[in-house]
């Protein structure tokens, strides 16, 4: 689902619209009055109902491995972040895979997520998968810190990444320059070394909507609605 940003000034516009359209049709004021409260109300809870996520959250576990990465909107893209502990050092793949299923050692969970049908590369590459991030760094004590800024992976609409998975593979991510039969595919990044299910991160969820109604403009909106309802 796309993000529906000023859904709710758009909807008290066109109520107020509608209202005056409509009394100068029929001149009926307590027809209107009605109507008016009416539109006024699902206009408000349609705007509370369709939430936008701002936060997802993997966590990642095995007997050796275990960390925790967050996705968060920004104005300037997805903002990923974390820390996993108990990788070998060096360069791994790290990418969303198209399915939320972690069974067989992560490989249920399916190829990239490329619902564009691109080939692999590099994350600022044009021609990559949405799932395509690059390379993560493990130094000498088996730690990764995560500090990427993605403007193609997305916590709604097409390129949402919630409900599918995050692989760490055991190699490097070639970014599809490495002239391997599976560089165009999956990068030669090797086996999957862990994985986890991108899930919505907790108490973090809401609305371009609902920032709408917790504004100051929102307000200003609503009591020129309601005194022009009480005023007709």
């Amino acid at each position: 689902m796309k993000r529906l940003g000023g859904i709710t000034y758009k909807l008290l516009s066109l109520l107020m619209l509608y209202g005056s359209h409509h009394l100068k049709k029929t001149g009926c004021y307590s027809c209107l009055r009605t109507t008016m409260l009416r539109l006024l109300i699902s206009t408000v809870l349609l705007a509370s109902a369709y939430a936008a996520v701002e936060q997802a959250v993997v966590v990642l576990k095995t007997d050796t491995i275990d960390g925790r990465v967050t996705f968060t909107s920004t104005a300037d893209g997805i903002k990923v972040e974390g820390t996993i502990n108990g990788l070998p050092a060096g360069k791994h793949g790290f990418h969303i895979h198209e399915k939320g299923d972690l069974d067989n050692a992560c490989a249920a969970a399916g190829g990239h997520f490329n619902p564009t049908k691109k080939d692999h590369g590099a994350p600022a590459d044009e021609n990559r998968h949405v799932g395509d991030l690059g390379n993560i760094v493990a130094d000498d004590k088996s730690v990764a810190t995560v500090d990427i800024l993605d403007k193609v992976i997305a916590l709604d609409g097409d390129n949402c990444i919630i409900g599918r998975a995050l692989v760490i593979h055991a190699g490097e991510d070639d970014l599809g320059l490495g002239g391997f039969d599976d560089s165009k595919t999956t990068g030669h990044a090797g086996a999957r070394l862990v994985c986890g299910v991108v899930g919505i991160a907790n108490e973090t969820t809401s609305t371009s909507a609902s920032r709408d109604l917790t504004s100051t403009g929102f307000y200003i909106w609503l009591l020129a609605v309601m005194y022009f309802v009480n005023h007709i």
